[in-house]
């Protein structure tokens, strides 16, 4: 690598991801998931981990070109069931409360050309047989981080202009490196600040307690609808053992859920949705009576549709997110074409299922119908994509009617 201290940065946002992404502790399982191309990070995640005090850490990989070909190619009886000792795998995870890190590197285009059928059908099957995961993630059962690393495909996506695959991957770990504070003296507490002012505005939106958000925008006029004793959260959670973790690194989001029960009006992305290999762009949808009615896309049109219509839930809403445009992952001016950033520069909404913290005790709910009757949309997929932008207007709407002003010109305004 060319980029100065390179291997120093590594090393730090690896202590930085383990320490206080996942927040290993003495006698933790950890369960890392990482594309081959990130093997040299992913055995700096383990050797952190174990120093941590983690009991047993476990790698799980992939490869872009091995998932493309079994998608192609395999049986599709192959393709739309998933093995019992996947599912087994997963239930031993769930007892042992392991800690997931994911990796997040590939090439956003992987599976572009791939049979949207197929496609569809493996991520349903997928998303069914290990329910029971996203499930114990969403209801904050377990400590879980999303980061990322620069994979040379998706680098040069992302820096097309770059005079070498070098250079891409070189750009793209900077701007990784500079989103989640590791170039801070110390990342910790860098972190520690950030989470500060975002639980500032959280606070500030959970004492208000609006019951609808109003969206307008060029392409977007949309109304939500906000459960009773909704919460608004931001970087850092709790897991069911009492221990602090941060979901996503980068973020720069607070984020609820509306009532699945009302939106209405419609809204556009602002920014392309990089889903399953897939490149989406030009997002429209249509809401009324809080179910989508229509959805088309410029490009990834089918994609698209599959998600919406062929997944139980996926014509609601599981998440309302609220991101200011002066961040500075959005003033870099780089689409990314990875939802763990692009979402962290632009108000997004998430299609499918909400988090079980986004209302007063829902992590302790037991069923789902307790949820779905509190107001959260209950699926099997959740899928952010990208709305905001600098032209953007929030309101927050109060019982008595009264319109508060939340966001002004893609900034905040309370």
């Amino acid at each position: 690598m060319v980029l100065e201290n390179f291997d120093v940065n590594l090393q730090k946002y690896a202590k930085l991801l383990v320490s206080t992404g996942i927040n290993v502790q003495p006698g933790h399982t950890v369960v890392i998931y990482a594309e081959v191309e990130q093997a040299p990070f992913a055995r700096l995640l383990v050797k952190e981990a174990y120093q941590l005090g983690a009991s047993e850490v476990i790698v799980q990989w992939s490869d872009d070109e091995i998932n493309r070909d079994r998608l192609l190619y395999a049986a599709e009886d192959r393709i739309t069931t998933v093995p019992e000792y996947k599912v087994q795998e997963m239930h031993y995870l769930l007892d042992h409360k392991a800690s997931r890190l994911s990796i997040v590197s590939r090439d956003p285009d992987a599976l572009n050309g791939v049979d949207t059928s197929r496609l569809a059908k493996s991520m349903k099957a997928t998303s069914v047989a290990l329910k029971p995961m996203r499930l114990a993630g969403q209801s904050n059962k377990i400590s879980w981080t999303v980061a990322a690393a620069a994979g040379s495909a998706w680098a040069k996506k992302v820096f097309p202009e770059a005079t070498s695959t070098e250079e891409a991957v070189d750009l793209l770990w900077n701007q990784i490196f500079t989103t989640c504070r590791v170039y801070a003296d110390d990342p910790v507490a860098a972190w520690k600040e950030h989470e500060e002012k975002l639980d500032a505005k959280a606070a500030i939106l959970n004492k208000e307690q609006f019951v609808k958000l109003h969206y307008t925008a060029p392409g977007t006029d949309l109304t939500l609808g906000m459960p009773k004793n909704h919460v608004w959260e931001s970087a850092g959670s709790i897991n069911a053992q009492g221990e602090h973790f941060i979901a996503n690194m980068p973020t720069e989001e607070v984020f609820s859920a509306p009532d699945f029960r009302v939106a209405d009006g419609y809204v556009s992305s602002t920014k392309p949705l990089s889903y399953n290999g897939n490149i989406i762009e030009g997002i429209k949808v249509t809401f009324k009576d809080g179910q989508i009615t229509e959805v088309s896309a410029e490009k990834g049109d089918q994609v698209m549709k599959d998600l919406v219509f062929e997944n139980n839930g996926a014509r609601g809403l599981g998440e309302v997110a609220l991101v200011s445009d002066p961040s500075p992952i959005s003033q870099s001016g780089i689409t990314f074409f990875n939802t763990l950033f692009d979402e962290n520069a632009s108000n997004h909404l998430a299609i499918g299922s909400a988090y079980a913290t986004s209302v007063k005790g829902g992590e302790n709910f037991e069923t789902e119908e307790e949820l779905r009757e509190a107001g959260l949309n209950r699926s099997d997929v959740h899928v952010d994509f990208m709305i905001g932008g600098p032209e953007m207007n929030v309101d927050g709407i109060r019982e008595d009617g009264t319109v508060v002003p939340i966001f002004r010109n893609g900034d905040w305004a309370i």
